[in-house]
């Protein structure tokens, strides 16, 4: 076996290989601010103003990364998230800047309600219960709406029951039918997601997301959801998280075969970003051997905050040095 591995024969083996064009950038934008925002719990990481979204982006694709998904940080919230879906919304704003200067860029936006609700929940509630049928119609205006400024793929991320074919639906009544959707099909109720809640100030203030969000114990039961949003009309399938998931990110591109996607959440970049500033790990190249691994389990695409600075390592050496 060990002929094979010698440093000139290793690449040409390779069973799974990490392509730039793999990769998702998430951004924060917030409409709250003038300028970058560091946040505390994601070094390295902050909110961005409207006006600077753009110009991110722009950086990102000199690096080879071509696709970015938005979080929106509202100036208002309320109890039935009107922000969401307004044609002016930080998002709305976010998608046609970026669409102006970058029209290549492919441009997903996060469809929930958490980011602009006062309670922080991903749907309508009524005496602290989230109301799911209720939930649905919000979501397709939301859809819609990020459709409208130009968007090219929607990702409704609040695992409300029926939310891909509501918003499907929503989209073709419009004329959207182009328009693709990543649906967070099998979406863990994680406790990896604490940073993410401090960068989209989305926590929520009553209760849990165990309704709605699944059982970490449970591997078949994301079969079942992966299947109903399929039937439903999605087009891309999501786990989240990914680190602690590769065993459920595995199960569903084996049984599918669908276009499989996996969220390198907060929580992991976090972890390695606090070693790496200890001085404990070689951060990049943990990173590196992570994404990997969501990539050998099966996952065709990778939202992950390394995003970037893997891209800078792939388009420096081609692959990372010394793995």
């Amino acid at each position: 076996m060990r002929r094979l591995r010698k440093d000139s024969l290793r690449p040409l083996f390779r069973e799974a290989k990490l392509e730039v064009e793999d990769l998702i950038m998430p951004i924060f934008v917030d409409e709250n601010i003038s300028k970058p925002m560091e946040i505390a719990s994601m070094p390295g990481y902050s909110r961005l103003p409207i006006a600077a979204v753009a110009n991110e982006v722009g950086k990102a694709m000199e690096l080879g990364l071509k696709a970015f998904i938005l979080f929106g940080i509202p100036s208002h919230k309320d109890e039935v998230a009107s922000s969401a879906y307004d044609k002016d919304g930080v998002v709305q704003r976010a998608v046609r800047e970026i669409k102006k200067q970058h029209s290549d860029a492919v441009v997903i936006t996060d469809v929930c309600m958490c980011e602009y609700t006062t309670h922080g929940h991903c749907g309508i509630v009524k005496d602290q219960q989230i109301l799911n049928d209720e939930t649905l119609p919000v979501l397709g205006k939301i859809a819609v709406s990020h459709a409208e400024a130009g968007a090219d793929i929607v990702a409704p991320s609040g695992m409300m029951d029926g939310m891909v074919q509501a918003i499907r639906s929503a989209l073709d009544a419009e004329g959207f039918t182009d328009i693709a959707i990543m649906s967070y099909a099998a979406k863990y109720a994680s406790s990896f997601y604490s940073p993410f809640r401090e960068a989209a100030e989305s926590g929520y203030s009553f209760g849990d997301r165990r309704s709605y969000q699944m059982d970490i114990h449970n591997g078949s039961e994301a079969l079942r959801e992966v299947e109903l949003d399929i039937r439903e009309g999605a087009d891309i399938i999501m786990v989240k998280p990914a680190l602690a998931y590769l065993d459920i990110i595995w199960r569903v591109k084996e049984k599918f075969r669908m276009p499989t996607a996996a969220y390198n959440v907060s929580g992991e970049y976090s972890m390695v970003k606090a070693a790496e500033k200890m001085g404990w790990l070689d951060g990049k190249q943990i990173a590196y051997e992570i994404l990997v691994a969501i990539k050998r389990a099966g996952a065709d695409l990778i939202l992950t905050y390394h995003a970037k600075e893997i891209a800078e390592m792939l388009s420096e050496t081609g692959e990372a040095g010394g793995i």
